[in-house]
């Protein structure tokens, strides 16, 4: 009887849990098209990020459009191009990013949103490491870093 009672508490659990991961995962946006207004999540920051170049104050920037340099992001390659109007970042363009794999689509749709987001708002490559997608994170910096500096 111990055991039909512990097997049912199991397979509650097992329910439950297979509920909760099914609605939480919900939350995953569209890859395609990277929307405008990426909405906010939970981050944290990288200590192996690269240097970041840093925009002193506003409207320090020449105005065009630059390409950064293409990184590794582990998963494939990642390189962004900005947009400067009226000496600030207006605009993040991916122009390569990991995709080729199901995982790296999922991570690339959570990741990048943010990081252009963190990117536009702080007018510099100083931006959070996004959780569950370091090496995404350091690769844009990267590349950001590269296209700020040819603006400078």
């Amino acid at each position: 009887m111990k055991k039909i009672i512990l097997a049912a508490l199991l397979l509650i659990a097992l329910g439950a849990y297979a509920w909760w991961n099914s609605v939480s995962s919900s939350k995953i946006i569209a890859l395609s098209p990277f929307p405008s207004t990426p909405t906010p999540t939970t981050q944290s920051t990288s200590t192996n990020s690269p240097t970041p170049v840093v925009a002193t104050t506003a409207g320090t920037y020449k105005d065009g459009t630059y390409t950064g340099s293409t990184a590794d992001a582990f998963y494939g390659p990642l390189q962004v191009q900005i947009l400067i109007q009226g000496g600030r970042l207006t605009d993040v363009t991916f122009l390569q990013y990991p995709s080729d794999q199901a995982h790296s689509q999922e991570v690339s749709s959570y990741a990048l949103p943010i990081l252009r987001s963190e990117a536009i708002a702080a007018q510099s490559a100083q931006v959070n490491t996004v959780s569950g997608a370091t090496q995404s994170s350091g690769a844009f910096v990267q590349s950001l870093s590269s296209a700020l500096t040819q603006a400078s």
